[in-house]
């Protein structure tokens, strides 16, 4: 069976996870502190805080800029659960507006009237490696006075152009930018997140609230030659990353750069092979540069389940369209999210007739013909 997916770790992470485990430091320290800064410099962003998941990131980065009861936050349901999760975690509404048909991502004309008094933030994803219209979603928000979080949890080692040039996502362009390590993910610690941001005090606020709001580090605390007590002064969370992890992850982000390359010449391939079957290839804007981490093709007026039987019972393994959190039962309810009179049929068109083919490293260029062949053959 080929996989939809499959985390490209070698000895170099090995290694690094046995010499944080005999450190006798395995919980967050040191090798954390070093993801940190160098996710910092490859993004561009001042501050990256290292945390569990892209789901607490999420969390902590609402939580930051005030998200909070009674308030509403604009997203897209077209994404994984998490994201309208985060919300709710807060107390908050998510109230849920259309994606583009051609970029999978929010539509930027469908936010202004999704505003209301109560509105506190714009919680943007960057769908499977290909960023949003940043530009358009911030001059929104500047207009209104709202926040910005972006959900990047698919997008290490994605560009953006911003003002003619060129920039990494993570380098916020809101307030705050969270990413995924998980496997499925371009690079891995086999789960676990970061939240980036250029505001100190946001920074400082995410790196108190990871670790129960405890004020004194355990790193300071155990490095110190006099006995420091700690103190609790707020509720925190246990949002914390190891040691173990981070290694992994200062192993991973080195090949961070290849892996995008390896990414972007398959997918190339992809499109090339598909130009004449009866499927929609994914649309990449002018003003990105994605890492792909996910291909999805649309097959329009094609039994979707079927399809993806079929692919299975040959070998090849694929997965429905992205997911419409509106759709689930923990969303049933006016109580649980908000959507448009006129509903969201663009993200529920995408979800049905949607296929995520196989993308990972290590696939040859004859696998990705593979592929295609039997795409053909069960389309046909």
């Amino acid at each position: 069976m080929m996989p939809i997916a499959k985390p490209f770790l070698g000895e170099e992470e090995a290694k690094a996870a046995s010499e944080a485990i005999l450190s006798g430091w395995v919980t967050q320290g040191p090798r954390v502190k070093e993801f940190e800064d160098n996710f910092a410099a490859y993004t561009g962003a001042k501050h990256a805080c290292a945390v569990s998941s892209c789901t607490t990131a999420l969390h902590l980065a609402l939580h930051g800029v005030g998200v909070g009861p009674g308030d509403e936050v604009i997203t897209v349901s077209q994404s994984f659960i998490a994201t309208a999760n985060a919300v709710r975690y807060c107390g908050a509404l998510p109230v849920f507006v259309d994606v583009h048909p051609e970029t999978y991502n929010m539509d930027p004309a469908r936010i202004e009237e999704a505003i209301t008094p109560a509105t506190k933030a714009i919680l943007c994803v960057h769908q499977i490696g290909m960023p949003c219209d940043m530009p358009a979603i911030l001059a929104i928000a500047k207009k209104h006075g709202l926040k910005v979080v972006e959900d990047a949890a698919c997008c290490a080692g994605v560009e953006i152009r911003m003002d003619g040039e060129w920039e990494k996502i993570g380098r916020p362009h809101g307030d705050a930018a969270c990413f995924s390590f998980h496997p499925r993910k371009v690079i891995t610690t086999g789960d676990g997140g970061m939240v980036t941001t250029n505001d100190p005090e946001l920074d400082a606020q995410f790196r108190l609230l990871r670790q129960h709001a405890m004020s004194v580090p355990d790193t300071v605390r155990h490095n110190s030659s006099e006995i420091i007590f700690e103190e609790y002064p707020i509720l925190g969370f246990n949002y914390r990353m190891t040691d173990i992890q981070a290694g992994i992850g200062v192993e991973q982000l080195k090949r961070l750069d290849g892996l995008v390359a390896d990414r972007r010449r398959l997918a190339a391939l992809y499109t090339e092979l598909l130009a004449d079957l009866p499927v929609t290839p994914p649309h990449q804007p002018d003003y990105c540069r994605s890492n792909w981490q996910s291909y999805q093709i649309m097959c329009p007026g094609v039994d979707q389940k079927q399809l993806m039987q079929t692919m299975q019972d040959n070998g090849i393994a694929t997965r429905r369209g992205i997911m419409c959190a509106h759709r689930e039962k923990a969303y049933a309810g006016p109580e649980t999210c908000r959507i448009p009179a006129d509903g969201l049929p663009v993200c529920e068109n995408i979800q049905d007739h949607g296929v995520l083919l196989p993308l990972f490293p290590g696939m040859t260029e004859d696998d990705v013909r593979l592929v295609v062949r039997e795409l053909e053959k069960a389309l046909g």
